[in-house]
């Protein structure tokens, strides 16, 4: 799912001083938390009962997927809210978390923002429903983002995954005989080629956006974030931040990408004309492609993402949510049923029929899936290269317990490296210093 809309959301899931106690913000009373574990039994019988469960959700695929589950439980009424999309949802969510009142049993929650909910127990871990099990179903990068630094718990189950890829405008690389690139050395220089010989196309546009970001360097092998409980480290200066930034450096000091911002009617007319060359970003992004840029249908095509040295297979995430059951939710056996229904069970395969893209590997290694073919990328089984894509994402990568705050001033810092003189390397160190600031004023211990 994209990361474009990010607003300052100032305490959302730091609601509590996190330093005096953050259980007494998110803990519920209803007693089906904590150490309890929860079986099989409990579930069956819960789902006989019946009752609502709450779902504060955008994703559009999951309205089929409540009519469905209600059809196999009858006693069971899944009511489906959108509460807006991502930022907008997580400031109604840590509004009524702070009222007590009107908290959904089950709310969709990206990977990025899933800890501040976690850390402040906002969120019930779901190893006391047998989450744990599922750990083998999933592709490393998604279940890695909803388990806790120390492995300790299980915070959400994963909804969809956006393992990287380079979307490119085949007819664009054919008309001017670049090669496609598999090295970002390569990269550059294909923008580099392209650009002299029409002044007016650009490989990529970019203007400075975290998301973006974050994931080069997640491919890079960097490891800005530390996060073990309150305590974080951050740091934009390891060897994987210079892959990054000596590479990209290259592309805004040359005008080599389009000044464009994404998802405006001018992006997706780049897209359209050939004046935007390719695009790197999530599996996720082919829906995008067929309903916003319909005229360019048999020019794109997709292909692995450049690696940062010749030779290697690494990819990284952008994008992707879970579904979560907030501590102070109701129903929960009711609720974890449904998540685990949506996420892992007959929910997925009806999801990847209405356009989703899976986390779950039995369904990315289905010879349905990857044999699918994409006719707007010219009958290409596009499948194939998300889901090796997918294997090939490094576990290892974490985010800031406050990261939507982070996210939100990354224009202030990163972003004026695309404005002025200031360059990749001060920008990211300006927003470390950003961050490790409010980090330490909403009471976390930042190490320097």
């Amino acid at each position: 799912m994209p990361q474009h809309s990010r607003r300052v959301l100032r305490g959302i899931g730091l609601l509590c001083a996190l330093a005096l106690g953050a259980t007494a913000c998110g803990g519920s009373d209803d007693g089906n938390s904590g150490d309890k574990k929860v079986g099989s039994a409990d579930i069956k019988s819960a789902l006989k009962k019946g009752g609502t469960v709450t779902v504060w959700a955008w994703e559009p695929t999951l309205k089929q997927v409540a009519a469905d589950f209600e059809k196999k439980y009858p006693k069971v009424d899944i009511k489906l809210v959108n509460a807006g999309t991502n930022n907008d949802q997580y400031k109604a969510l840590s509004n009524a978390i702070s009222a007590k009142k009107g908290v959904p049993d089950v709310a969709q929650i990206e990977y990025y923002a899933l800890g501040q909910y976690a850390l402040t127990k906002q969120i019930t871990d779901l190893k006391a429903y047998g989450a744990e099990k599922l750990a083998d179903s999933y592709s490393p990068g998604p279940w890695n983002s909803v388990k806790s630094g120390d492995g300790g718990g299980v915070y959400g189950l994963p909804m969809d995954s956006g393992p990287m890829a380079l979307f490119y405008n085949k007819k664009v690389f054919d008309k001017y005989k670049i090669a496609v690139p598999t090295t970002w050395d390569e990269y550059v220089e294909a923008a580099r080629k392209l650009h002299k010989a029409d002044p007016k196309a650009y490989i990529t546009s970019d203007v400075g956006d975290a998301g973006l970001t974050t994931s080069l360097l997640w491919q890079a092998g960097s490891h800005p974030y530390k996060v073990n409980g309150t305590k974080v480290g951050i740091d934009f200066t390891d060897a994987g931040a210079k892959k990054y930034t000596d590479t990209w450096q290259k592309l805004i000091d040359d005008k080599l990408v389009s000044p464009v911002t994404g998802w405006t009617d001018d992006w997706y007319k780049g897209l359209g004309d050939g004046t935007i060359a390719t695009l790197p970003t999530g599996a996720w992004m082919p829906a995008n492609f067929a309903s916003g840029v319909k005229g360019a249908s048999g020019d794109w095509r997709v292909a692995p993402m450049p690696q940062w040295e010749k030779g290697a297979t690494a990819s990284s995430e952008n994008g992707g949510s879970s579904l979560a059951l907030p501590e102070l939710g109701k129903n929960k056996e009711l609720a974890y049923a449904f998540v685990e229904y949506a996420n892992s069970g007959a929910g997925v395969g009806t999801r990847i029929k209405n356009g989703a893209f899976p986390a779950t590997t039995k369904d990315l290694n289905s010879s349905s899936f990857q044999n699918t073919e994409f006719p707007y990328f010219g009958g290409q089984k596009a499948n194939k290269i998300f889901a090796e894509s997918a294997k090939n994402v490094p576990t290892d990568w974490q985010y800031l317990p406050f990261q939507v705050y982070a996210n939100s001033i990354f224009n202030d810092t990163v972003g004026k490296a695309y404005v002025s003189s200031t360059k990749l390397t001060a920008g990211l160190k300006s927003w470390q210093d950003a961050s490790a600031k409010y980090g330490t004023d909403q009471g976390f211990t930042v190490e320097k």
